[in-house]
């Protein structure tokens, strides 16, 4: 019997060896210089099972960013206190094969996001959590996911400002079109809730325990939305090589140039992993490398 639940310590270090040293070097991203003081090496991997089992690996107790690992939750958020229908008229669900910060892709679709887990997507959905202004909405936001999913995130005000200290112009670019197509209400309010969101910050179990949310039954989130997120994130989470990654690892996954990598494995449980270096398309290195060798060796895909 294979799946989550037969996972053993000691297929797990040696695991996580095989995708701390025989994957190709990462790069940190260039644009938020406190993301560079994180040490290359370090690797923490957190899992949640459905049973209530857990396990845990590396340097777990490292505090990361989020980052772009937060926008399957922005959109759950917003599907349950909105609904489907309200949602998708802000953003579409088919995936994109342009870089996340495209503004050619969103041009190109008439400044309609193509998916949530795009910065045009997200930044559109960022511009309606509720809340007065980008501290208010960031706050009640935290507030529901820590309530939720027993997790303890907080808002790192020192990754903030370093977000802050290098502004990106192609997010600025980006809300300008939304803007200009009557997509935001407020442009400034939307990139500075974006930016506060992406920073909110927790260790790999806080992040399993938000996976878990989308991986198991509960009482208190629709069914429905939850699939809804899973299936937006196998075909979009990693960006324009989701499709490659949906036939080689088979789950829903997210990632976070902040070094986030969340899969949830339906029914069963949740793998986070943290890894700080990152590809080429910004997906953490190691932590890739490790998920799919654990879901081939558990044979955890979803597609039997």
């Amino acid at each position: 019997m294979k799946g989550l639940e037969s996972l053993t310590a000691g297929d797990l270090s040696a695991w996580l060896q095989l995708a701390t040293t025989q994957v190709l070097p990462g790069k940190f991203p260039p644009h938020i210089p406190r993301l560079a003081m994180a040490n290359p090496d370090w690797f923490a991997v957190h899992i949640c099972c459905e049973s209530g089992k857990s396990y845990s690996q590396g340097d777990t107790n490292y505090v990361f960013p989020l980052m772009s690992v937060i926008k399957p939750f922005s959109l759950l958020y917003l599907l349950e206190l909105l609904g489907a229908e309200t949602v998708f008229q802000w953003v579409g669900v088919e995936p994109s094969d342009a870089p996340f910060n495209s503004l050619e892709q969103l041009v190109a679709d008439g400044g309609h996001p193509r998916n949530p887990m795009i910065n045009s997507g997200a930044i559109t959905l960022a511009d309606k959590l509720p809340g007065n202004d980008a501290s208010d909405k960031t706050q009640l936001f935290c507030q529901w996911l820590n309530q939720s999913a027993g997790c303890d995130l907080r808002l790192d005000e020192a990754m903030l400002a370093s977000v802050r200290s290098i502004p990106s112009r192609g997010n600025q670019a980006i809300a300008n079109y939304l803007t200009e197509k009557e997509q935001l209400e407020n442009l400034d309010i939307s990139l500075d809730t974006y930016e506060q969101i992406c920073c909110l910050s927790g260790t790999v179990e806080d992040l399993a325990l938000l996976g878990k949310l989308l991986a198991c039954e509960n009482n208190f989130l629709d069914s429905q939305h939850r699939r809804i997120v899973n299936a937006v994130m196998l075909t979009c989470g990693l960006y324009e090589v989701s499709a490659q990654f949906a036939v080689r690892v088979g789950l829903p996954m997210k990632s976070g140039i902040g070094g986030g990598l969340l899969a949830i494995v339906p029914n069963q449980g949740a793998i986070a992993c943290y890894s700080p270096t990152l590809d080429s398309v910004g997906n953490p290195v190691a932590a890739l490398a490790f998920v799919e060798a654990l879901s081939q060796k558990l044979q955890l895909s979803i597609f039997g």
